[in-house]
């Protein structure tokens, strides 16, 4: 599976049966590391999510309807998708 998704994301896929998304997910075999997305297959960095496409004037998210919960949950610094991401982030922040 692709980086962050969870066990939820892929049954309401199976759901849906979005073949689609199990195709793209199986054929990059794309894992997080640390700051970035790598291909398992063949090592190559994936400069960004595969599902993302491109307009000539911006990307779009092609699963938007049904992203994944990571994506849902987003904000800016939350996540370690995020590149200003630091663990502990948040007890730093109540303390």
């Amino acid at each position: 599976m692709i980086g962050y998704v969870t066990d939820d994301d892929v049954e309401r896929w199976k759901r849906e049966g979005r073949d689609d998304i199990f195709h793209v997910i199986e054929n990059e075999q794309a894992f997080w590391a640390g700051d970035h997305f790598v291909s398992a297959r063949d090592g190559r960095i994936l400069m960004c999510c595969p599902f993302l496409t491109w307009d000539g004037s911006g990307a779009a998210c092609s699963i938007y309807e049904t992203r994944p919960n990571v994506c849902r949950n987003y904000r800016p610094g939350s996540s370690q998708i995020c590149p200003q991401w630091r663990p502990n982030r948040r007890e730093r922040q109540d303390r």
